[in-house]
């Protein structure tokens, strides 16, 4: 990653946090085996090996979300940025959650390779995390979902215009937190876990 000049250290952090997203969505994807796995390639990001979307469409949709939240991440209004699995009636069975912090008294430089470090462990125990998680039905879809603590407001840039409001009742479902990975460097903290539906509502699935 390039630092920019003059760049802040929010600015800095997210990003690399952006970046980052853009490579674990990914590898979430192919983890759950929604599409084939020649419909990835193998990359090197961090001297990790991960897997890249050889479809355009599938390429585009990942990078232009994750990108879309840059601004956003960078005056600490995202909570989290999910990958949601539904099923054909539209009901999450399964969230990998990132659940994020941009520190925004921190006012030292940042050193992006020291937080690229610390990333790299989130991709190495994403690759072997698939027992964690659960069998996914024939159909199902998915989408990458953003939780702002401040709505940004449409029409004030083409980043807010992207982001649509969505139904608040799938975040208040009763839960069950499996946790991946955690870190905490400022100006960034960073959870990563998944979540699945509760024993009794998954028996109504």
């Amino acid at each position: 990653m390039q630092r920019k000049e003059n760049e802040t250290p929010q600015g800095q952090a997210a990003s690399v946090l952006v970046e980052f997203l853009e490579v674990a969505i990914t590898a979430v994807v192919f983890l759950k085996g929604v599409y084939p796995s020649g419909a990835f390639e193998r990359r090197r990001y961090m001297n990790v090996v991960v897997q890249r979307a050889r479809h355009p469409q599938l390429r585009y949709y990942i990078h232009a979300t994750v990108s879309g939240l840059l601004p956003f991440l960078q005056k600490g209004m995202v909570d989290r940025v999910a990958v949601v699995f539904f099923n054909t009636d539209n009901v999450p069975l399964e969230k990998f959650i990132f659940k994020l912090t941009v520190n925004q008294s921190y006012g030292s430089s940042v050193e992006g390779v020291d937080l690229q470090i610390s990333l790299r462990s989130f991709l190495a125990k994403l690759s072997v995390s698939e027992s964690l998680t659960k069998k996914l039905p024939p159909d199902c879809r998915w989408e990458i979902t953003g939780n702002f603590q401040l709505l940004p407001e449409t029409g004030t840039s083409k980043e807010a215009n992207f982001w649509i409001p969505t139904d608040t009742k799938q975040w208040e479902q009763p839960l069950f937190i499996t946790p991946i990975r955690s870190m905490s460097s400022d100006p960034l903290c960073l959870q990563f876990y998944i979540e699945h539906p509760s024993l009794s509502e998954s028996s109504v699935l």
